[in-house]
């Protein structure tokens, strides 16, 4: 079925009506959201709080994200705010949340709308995706959410929940282009961003990855895959490759001060200008050391366990070493207190690390 035809397909009321008014009622509370209520009164969606949710909710869980996003917003209320702060503040607050470049890129983006559009975000798609880190999908969200523009938004939960509506059969992500286009013809072009976040909730509450809720679903009296019974198949994903396991060590020093020396990570590549203890060459492509053959500073090295940690290419497992009572050490860094490591830009292999090391 092509997008023409489905959009034709009413029932009892089309698949928009069905969708917007399950939303009204069912509308998950997000401190970044508008409420469904708030916004038929005409209240609309900061896309300063649009842009800054959309990009922490990339690869990040809403339950993890909500936290940090009250925090940013607690620390830089604004564009503006957030455009004069220094990168490593940003790094620091966003430690944890993983895909570095993400804040980065914050940075960056916020710097150029304050020089290029004194402040205010571009309130078209095609604007907005040239943007420093806004790809089509952020994006969509913010021309969709914040500005009422009829394009259509599509993330994991939104291909589900189509995929699973037309039993879409090809594989995903090269099913995309088509699905977005039938997006773009059924979406309630008067409420684009209610139809967007309605979708997503959907997706999110009821046609979750495992045991949809079917029977619950407002579309569910023209879905295929609930007709079919199969629902729970789609979308169809290609194979994902064995992620390698990578190796390395790396190395605690903790000072009669009760401090831990840290460092920088190079200013280019994986985890990029974030802080760490000194480690050894491993990368995505290459194990390092797992010894104290490449350890900064002779001493007397107690072996803590392995940290293990997931990134998208490949799993890492770090051998921890700990030393104490060590004041110097001949390499560039700093010392930090105990209680003062999570004020520190840490990615979360480092904090998993520590916590081995400290335990």
């Amino acid at each position: 079925m092509n997008s023409t035809e489905f959009s034709k397909q009413k029932g009892n009321a089309s698949f928009a009506h069905r969708l917007l008014e399950w939303y009204k009622i069912n509308a998950r509370e997000m401190p970044w959201r508008i409420p469904p209520h708030d916004h038929a009164q005409g209240v609309r969606a900061d896309p300063y709080h649009v842009w800054l949710s959309e990009v922490m909710l990339q690869q990040t869980q809403v339950a993890t994200v909500k936290d940090y996003f009250l925090k940013f917003i607690s620390k830089w209320p604004t564009l503006f705010d957030l455009a004069q702060s220094d990168e490593e503040d940003i790094l620091k607050a966003w430690a944890g949340l993983g895909y570095y470049s993400r804040a980065r890129n914050l940075k960056k983006c916020a710097d150029f709308i304050v020089t290029e559009y004194e402040g205010q975000f571009p309130q078209n798609f095609e604007t907005l995706k040239k943007l420093p880190g806004i790809g089509d999908y952020t994006a969509s969200a913010i021309a969709s959410i914040a500005f009422d523009e009829a394009v259509a938004v599509l993330d994991g939960n939104v291909e589900r929940v189509m995929s699973r509506h037309q039993r879409i059969e090809a594989y995903f992500p090269d099913a995309k282009a088509d699905t977005k286009a039938m997006l773009a013809h059924i979406l309630d072009k008067e409420q684009p961003g209610e139809f967007a976040q309605a979708t997503m909730d959907l997706g999110a509450t009821i046609c979750t990855p495992k045991r949809p809720a079917c029977s619950l679903c407002p579309v569910n009296e023209d879905c295929k895959g609930f007709k079919n019974g199969d629902a729970e198949l789609f979308p169809y994903k290609k194979p994902k490759k064995e992620k390698p396991i990578r190796k390395g060590a790396a190395f605690v020093l903790q000072n009669e001060k009760s401090e831990i020396f840290l460092c920088k990570r190079s200013q280019s590549g994986l985890l990029a200008a974030m802080t760490q203890v000194p480690t050894t060459q491993w990368n995505s492509r290459q194990d390092g050391s797992e010894d104290i053959t490449e350890a900064p500073i002779e001493a007397n090295w107690k072996k803590m366990g392995i940290a293990k940690h997931t990134f998208t290419h490949f799993h890492l497992e770090l051998t921890v070493w700990y030393a104490e009572g060590i004041n110097n050490v001949p390499i560039k860094g700093w010392w930090c207190k105990v209680e003062k490591l999570s004020e520190e830009a840490l990615p979360t292999v480092m904090r998993k690390v520590l916590e081995r090391a400290l335990a």
